[in-house]
């Protein structure tokens, strides 16, 4: 896949805002003209609706792309685009997929994104959890990435624990050879001691300064203005 033309979203563990930094991104480059794809390819905790499981993430990433509202009521098609594996149980997505009988399928999702790059001018594919969740006994959402084949954007959760975590991501997204593109400070905890230091800390250790940093309680404004931003610097490198 063509590495200009889109990114795969991971974190430093899960809750930390991958959804809102892909969803930033991808309205971002919606308001920039792009045609954008989005992909959140496996899903673990999602709601049953007249229509199938449907994944709050998953609705979010095509409102974003879209840039209208998007309720539980998306086609089947154009759902399974987005989010061809969607389970029911907020668990790891290998007992999700083992509790449904399911086996998620690389090679089924790369086809999905390809085809979502070939009709977008940008892909947005958003991951599960942290960097090496596992989707399966065999596969991480390391090796879907890797299968994929898009530039890597990494979200800090600034917390707690961030310094460590942070560095075992990157360490683990260089060894996959994907390139790491860039890192986000996402301010998750309003209460987080030290947070310059700490950011100055991952300045140092991941090899230059954050590319975007959304801020705790900013409003909307500034978070698309800060998306924009993010949105021009991926494209640049």
């Amino acid at each position: 896949m063509n590495a200009g033309r889109g990114v795969f979203v991971t974190g430093t563990d899960t809750e930390i805002g991958k959804t809102f930094v892909a969803t930033a991104l991808a309205a971002a480059a919606r308001r920039r003209g792009r045609r954008v794809g989005v992909m959140k390819p496996i899903a673990a905790g999602a709601e049953m609706t007249p229509l199938g499981l449907r994944n709050e993430d998953a609705l979010a990433l095509l409102a974003a792309a879209r840039g209208t509202p998007t309720d539980v009521a998306v086609g089947a098609t154009d759902y399974h685009a987005v989010n061809p594996y969607c389970f029911a149980p907020p668990v790891s997505p290998h007992i999700a997929a083992a509790e449904a009988g399911v086996t998620p399928d690389i090679g089924l999702i790369t086809e999905l994104a390809e085809a979502a790059a070939a009709r977008n001018d940008w892909l947005v594919v958003e991951g599960a959890g942290g960097w090496l969740a596992p989707i399966s006994p065999e596969h991480s959402i390391a090796d879907l990435a890797a299968a994929i084949g898009l530039p890597v954007l990494l979200v800090v959760g600034l917390r707690l624990g961030c310094l460590n975590h942070a560095q075992l991501t990157a360490r683990e997204i260089a060894r996959s050879g994907l390139p790491l593109v860039g890192w986000v400070a996402n301010a998750i905890d309003p209460a987080m001691l030290r947070r310059e230091e700490n950011v100055s800390m991952l300045t140092s250790r991941l090899g230059g300064p954050a590319i975007a940093r959304f801020d705790y309680g900013a409003n909307a404004a500034a978070l698309a203005d800060e998306a924009g931003r993010l949105f021009d610097r991926l494209v640049v490198a």
